[in-house]
């Protein structure tokens, strides 16, 4: 497929995840706008990247905002189905679960179009603090103060996912070449997908790296043309769907 038709590939889902936004259909802004920055990354087109990210990153803040505005904070401590059903609101994922099993809650969630926040924490350490875990192609790992010994509020919880999404900021190695820094934060993004600040994270570096004229080999296979085979589109829904 040739690059200008590639390029108007992009711009179309960009175009549809604006409307969706418009129509408050956030779900399925988020799918388009995810299937386009899947698209322009396997394409290393980092200008575009950073203008699909807004989009993505304004679908999440409103389903994140639905799930808060729920004001339920549920813990998780039994084992999660494969298909597990889901109410919106915030869950607290806790051993013996871990994260993959916070991942498969989240996804599902999100396959069912039902507005959930989730954090997984792990065993607190022996200097008291609470390590708090996200599992995608990069996972990450946080460590916390414990909650209140009234135990857990929604402060806390909340305080736990943004302290998460930091932890994978601070750890970029802004040393490494462009596209690596740019493959290190869409891997964090698909683990923690619900942090605004990591969505800036991936914006500004995509921004840095079109400024720098970075640029990267082809892929051998045009990931395009499954694209257009597929409903779903990018490699990232399907995980998704499979999860």
């Amino acid at each position: 497929m040739s690059k200008a038709a590639k390029e108007q590939r992009i711009e179309e889902l960009a175009r549809a995840a604006h409307k969706e936004l418009r129509a408050s259909s956030w779900y399925e802004a988020e799918r388009l706008a995810l299937r386009a920055l899947d698209l322009a990354h396997r394409d290393r087109a980092w200008d575009v990247m950073a203008s699909v990210v807004l989009p993505l990153q304004e679908a999440r803040r409103q389903r994140m905002r639905l799930a808060i505005d729920c004001e339920v904070l549920r813990l998780v401590e039994s084992p999660i189905p494969e298909d597990p059903q889901v109410e919106a609101g915030c869950y607290l994922v806790q051993p013996p679960q871990v994260g993959a099993d916070a991942r498969r809650l989240r996804l599902s969630a999100l396959h069912r179009e039902v507005p959930i926040l989730v954090v997984c924490r792990e065993p607190t350490t022996k200097l008291s603090e609470v390590p708090i875990v996200a599992v995608g192609p990069v996972t990450v790992r946080a460590k916390v103060d414990p909650p209140p010994k009234k135990g857990y509020t929604m402060p806390w919880f909340l305080m736990a996912g943004r302290e998460l999404g930091a932890a994978a900021i601070q750890a970029l190695d802004t040393g490494l070449e462009w596209h690596r820094q740019v493959q290190y934060l869409v891997g964090c993004l698909d683990a923690i997908a619900d942090h605004e600040e990591l969505h800036q994270a991936l914006h500004d570096v995509c921004l840095r790296a079109a400024a720098a004229g970075a640029c990267g080999d082809e892929d051998a296979h045009d990931p395009l043309d499954d694209e257009l085979e597929l409903d779903d589109g990018s490699s990232a829904i399907r995980e998704n769907d499979e999860a």
